[in-house]
């Protein structure tokens, strides 16, 4: 499964950049994640709990990031091991485009999968793999912009948590 897309992030270039690089950051904006360490030179090393249609399970996997160019790009690349469910294996290649006070972040995404997951077919695996996407840089974007820079009406405990990651580095 491949993916491509972008978002407009109301946040600099420097600010995305160190969230990205920033393992709370990632712990947070990864669907069902609940360990997270490493970093950015070693790598990281996630527990991530999932369902994917009737099957659920807890991956352990590492994540490495490759290819940095400072402020401009880097690649992900991780597997995980859900024991009898299979694996997944799969990565993110991003790139940052300044746009005044913003930074439009794209992103290209590839997944694969094994074991009884595979099982499932590729509509089911597609699709959960680009939700899974979808929300990761969704709930990036809510961690990394200011708390005032959606227009929508948020009810006061999404804008609580909405920016946590300036308030957290003061940046």
């Amino acid at each position: 499964m491949k993916l491509n897309d972008s978002r407009t992030i109301q946040a600099d270039v420097a600010t995305i950049w160190a969230g990205l690089l920033n393992p709370d950051v990632l712990k947070e904006c990864v669907p069902g994640c609940t360990e997270m360490s490493g970093s950015p030179e070693e790598g990281f090393e996630a527990t991530v709990v999932q369902k994917v249609g009737p099957v659920k399970a807890t991956f352990k996997g590492a994540v490495q990031m490759s290819e940095m160019v400072e402020h401009q790009s880097l690649k992900m690349s991780g597997e995980g091991k859900g024991g009898p469910a299979g694996f997944a294996k799969g990565g993110a290649n991003v790139r940052l485009e300044a746009d005044g006070d913003t930074t439009i972040l794209h992103y290209e995404v590839e997944a694969n999968v094994g074991g009884k997951l595979a099982q499932l077919g590729s509509r089911i695996i597609d699709g959960f793999a680009k939700k899974m996407a979808d929300q990761f840089f969704a709930n990036f974007q809510d961690a990394v912009e200011p708390p005032d820079a959606s227009d929508d009406a948020a009810p006061e405990e999404e804008t609580k948590k909405k920016g946590w990651f300036r308030r957290v580095t003061g940046s």
